[in-house]
């Protein structure tokens, strides 16, 4: 009878569905997440495996992520009868407590010179500006322009940034004893991997501590329309939460100790696999 078929019917389908989505849902995130893991991507939950699949913007930071993360020296330009070894020298031996890779940079010329660095004294770092020490009792400040204000100089300074180098700043007893140019190469492939996410209709922005001029000829490069510039460590989160506001899901993609608030913040952190712990640790994939 009708009724009897109908009884059937439904107990198939009360007994079937389930059974169904109970096998259909694991399968499909057992073979996204393998997918992933052969292609060198771990993520780290189900969700982030969905939540990916709905990004509309992309946030990636600059040093180490588009670029490779090697800064080098490229350009020693001393000033005020101060000789190019002697600003170097000064520079480096400032810079051997900083952790910081443009640090790093420059402690590598200086030794691929072959030159003597002195310990540095007092030595304090504000983030993302610069550092302050004492070198053979002289007081030296090194970093950005926006930490130490090169008045008529600038135009030497705007050069530099035109040729996408980034630009430090050395005080040497309250004067201004010269500039460095510093380089990072861009990554074999981002420019690729760029044009591939704007092909998917996803907006990429670059974030960077870097000043503006700067970050457009990286950007410029790589095929990057919108930049985000002058950010400083502490602000990238806040840089997050303002491409999020209308309810756009974002991605961020970094490496950097500095890029963690900034990872967990965003609707999927993706961290370099390369990358500090922290980096790793604070995203989704």
């Amino acid at each position: 009878t009708f009724t009897e078929a109908m009884v059937h019917a439904v107990a198939v389908l009360v007994i079937a569905c389930p059974c169904a989505l109970g096998l259909a849902t694991p399968t499909a995130i057992m073979v996204g997440t393998g997918r992933g893991a052969e292609m060198g991507i771990l993520f780290k939950n189900s969700e982030s495996l969905e939540s990916t699949g709905r990004i509309k913007v992309i946030a990636l930071d600059k040093t180490g992520t588009i670029t490779r993360g090697e800064p080098t020296v490229t350009d020693v330009i001393p000033l005020n009868d101060v000789s190019a070894d002697d600003l170097l020298r000064a520079a480096a031996s400032a810079e051997r407590a900083s952790e910081h890779p443009l640090a790093q940079a420059v402690v590598n010329a200086a030794q691929a010179k072959r030159l003597t660095l002195t310990q540095p004294a007092a030595f304090e770092a504000e983030s993302g500006l610069g550092i302050r020490a004492t070198i053979d009792g002289k007081s030296v400040r090194v970093g950005s322009p926006r930490y130490i204000p090169v008045g008529a100089l600038e135009s030497q300074v705007l050069d530099l940034q035109a040729k996408a180098r980034t630009v430090i700043v050395i005080e040497i007893d309250g004067t201004i004893a010269g500039f460095m140019g510093i380089a990072d190469t861009i990554k074999d492939g981002s420019a690729e991997a760029i044009a591939q996410l704007r092909t998917l209709g996803i907006e990429v922005v670059m974030i960077t501590g870097d000043n503006a001029k700067t970050a457009a000829a990286i950007a410029q490069e790589v095929g990057i329309d919108r930049v985000m510039a002058d950010v400083l460590p502490g602000q990238k989160s806040d840089a997050i939460k303002s491409l999020q506001t209308g309810g756009q899901r974002v991605a961020m993609v970094g490496d950097g100790i500095n890029d963690a608030p900034a990872l967990a913040q965003a609707d999927v952190g993706i961290a370099i696999g390369t990358g500090t712990d922290i980096a790793i640790e604070a995203s989704d994939l």
